[in-house]
C-alpha cells in the first residue's frame, strides 16, 4: 500500500480550491485581510518490543486554519471539516472572534510583494510503503538483529518505524494561493546493554524524506548496539575546567539555542542573550552559516513559510558577525524591521567547517570531555546561562578513555559560541541545523 503521486496532487488540488472558497467567502463577509492554512499528514507508525508487535498506528491529521483580520482585530477559527458548510461556518466564527478582540497594530498579514509567488520544485514528496506488513518487517528486522549482536544486550526498549505523507497549503488575501507536498519516513532502536550488575541504555535512528535514504534496518540495529555497549563501565569524574567537544549528533542543540536568542519572539520581549546584537560578533571569525532553503530533498527545505514569506539564501553569520535575525511578520513590525521568511523555523543551516574527523577533534582536544547526551532544561535564553546534564566519555592524550555519567556540564552560551575552536566534518544531516561535532575551548564540568 504506496500512496500514489498523483493521487495526492489530486488532493492537493482540492484543498487548495477549499482554502480559495474560504478566502473568497472572507472577502463577501467584509474582512479586511484574511489568510488559511492546511498541513496534512497520514500514514503508519509501528513499535515492536523483544521481537513481538507492541502498536500500529495509521492516522491522519490536519485541521484548515482560518485567520481573519478586521482592521487590527483578529480572529481565528479552525476546522477538520472542509465541506463548503463547514468552512464557510469557520469563516463565520472567525469573523465573529475579531469582533470582540481589541485591537493590535501589529497584527496582520505579511506583506505582499515578500509572497513566494514562483516556487521552484524541492523534491519533497517520495511517498513509501504503508502496509502494516512492510513497516512492521522494518522493526522487527531491525531489533532482531540487534538482540542477536552480543550477549551484553540483554533486553530492547523496541524499534519503531514511520512512513508519512502530506502537504502544506497556504493562501491569503493578497492574492497568494500554493502549496507543496511532503513525506518522512524513520526508524529507531532502543537497546538495554549490562555488565556486572550496572545497565545501560542508548539508541539510533535514521529519518529522510525517501525511503530509499534510509539506513538499513541492520544497520541501525549496529549503531544503537554500539551505542550501547560503549557506555558499558561509565564511570564520575572529578570537578574541573576542561575542553568539551559536543557530538555531532548532539551539537545542533548548541546551535538550537542560538537559533531561539535570534528569534523575533524573544528580542521583541527582550529574553534574549543577544538582544541589540545585530552586526556585532557573536561566532568566532572563522564561522559562517547560510541558510539554503531549497536544496532539494533535505528534511528543513520550504518554498515558503508559514505565512507564505518566500524563502531564500541568506547569510545568517559572516566571519562570526551576526547578519540576520528570524523575524516573523508579527516580530518585525514589533521591531521596525522586515519579515525574513521564518514563521515556523529555519530552513536548513550550513556551517563552516574544518577538515577534522571527531578522532581529529580529540586530538586536538587533548584532555578533556566528549558529550554524547545532554538532559535537562538548564538552558536560560535571557541571559545565556548554560547548566545541563550530560554523559559521554573522558579522553586524555587525544583518546577516550572510558565511558562518563552523572555530571554536570555549565558556561554560558554567550562565551560557548564565540569560544567554539573547531567544527568536525562528521556532518549529520538529520536535523535543520547541519553541524558537524563542536570542539568547544572550555566548560565547568561537575562530577564527584
Amino acid at each position: 500500500m504506496k500512496p500514489e503521486l498523483a493521487d495526492l496532487k489530486t488532493e492537493l488540488a482540492d484543498v487548495k480550491q477549499a482554502v480559495a472558497d474560504a478566502l473568497s467567502y472572507g472577502k463577501k463577509l467584509g474582512a479586511s485581510a484574511m489568510e488559511c492554512a492546511l498541513t496534512r499528514s497520514r500514514g503508519i507508525s509501528v513499535e515492536t518490543r523483544l521481537g513481538e508487535v507492541d502498536t500500529v498506528e495509521f492516522n491522519q491529521d490536519g485541521a484548515l486554519g482560518i485567520t481573519l483580520y478586521q482592521g487590527q482585530q483578529k480572529g481565528s477559527a479552525s476546522t477538520t471539516d472542509l465541506s463548503a458548510a463547514a468552512i464557510r461556518a469557520s469563516v463565520e466564527k472567525a469573523l465573529d472572534i475579531a469582533r470582540f478582540t481589541s485591537p493590535d497594530p501589529c497584527a496582520g498579514l505579511a506583506p505582499a510583494e515578500l509572497m513566494a509567488y514562483d516556487n521552484p520544485d524541492l523534491e519533497l514528496c517520495h511517498p513509501g510503503e504503508q502496509s502494516a506488513d512492510y513497516a512492521l518487517e522494518q522493526a522487527l528486522q531491525c531489533e532482531r538483529h540487534a538482540l542477536n549482536l552480543d550477549e551484553r544486550i540483554v533486553n530492547s526498549d523496541g524499534a519503531s518505524y514511520s512512513s508519512h505523507v502530506g502537504y502544506r497549503v497556504y493562501g491569503n488575501s493578497h492574492g497568494f494561493l500554493d502549496g507543496y507536498l511532503q513525506s518522512r519516513h524513520a526508524m529507531s532502536c532502543s537497546l538495554i546493554g549490562k555488565q556486572g550488575d550496572a545497565m545501560q541504555r542508548d539508541f539510533a535512528y535514521t529519518v529522510a524524506r525517501a525511503t530509499g535514504d534510509l539506513e538499513s534496518p541492520e544497520y541501525v540495529a549496529e549503531q544503537a548496539a554500539y551505542e550501547t555497549l560503549a557506555r558499558l563501565g561509565a564511570r564520575k569524574i572529578n570537578t574541573a575546567k576542561v575542553p568539551v567537544i559536543f557530538r555531532a549528533d548532539i551539537a545542533n542543540s548548541l546551535f538550537g539555542h542560538f537559533v531561539g536568542a535570534i528569534s523575533g519572539g524573544n528580542l521583541y520581549r527582550k529574553s534574549s542573550f543577544l538582544l541589540d546584537h545585530l552586526g556585532e560578533q557573536v561566532l568566532p571569525d572563522w564561522l559562517t552559516i547560510t541558510e539554503t532553503p531549497h536544496l532539494s530533498g533535505a528534511l528543513a527545505s520550504s518554498p515558503f513559510d508559514h505565512e507564505g514569506v518566500a524563502t531564500q539564501n541568506r547569510t545568517m553569520v559572516e566571519n562570526g558577525v551576526l547578519q540576520s535575525y528570524l523575524l516573523t511578520s508579527y516580530a518585525a513590525r514589533k521591531l521596525q524591521m522586515q519579515p525574513t521568511g521564518h514563521a515556523g523555523g529555519i530552513h536548513t543551516w550550513q556551517l563552516t567547517q574544518q577538515q577534522q574527523s571527531l578522532a581529529d577533534l580529540c586530538r586536538t582536544m587533548g584532555t578533556g570531555l566528549l558529550v554524547t547526551e545532554v538532559m535537562g532544561q538548564g538552558v536560560n535564553l535571557v541571559n545565556g546561562d548554560y547548566s545541563r546534564g550530560a554523559a559521554g566519555f573522558w579522553v586524555e592524550n587525544g583518546e577516550i578513555q572510558y565511558p562518563v555519567e552523572e555530571i554536570t556540564i555549565a558556561g554560558n552560551l554567550k562565551d560557548m559560541l564565540r569560544n567554539i575552536v573547531a567544527i568536525g566534518n562528521d556532518t549529520d544531516l538529520r536535523h535543520g541545523v547541519r553541524t558537524g561535532s563542536v570542539l568547544l575551548e572550555s566548560l565547568h564540568v561537575a562530577g564527584n
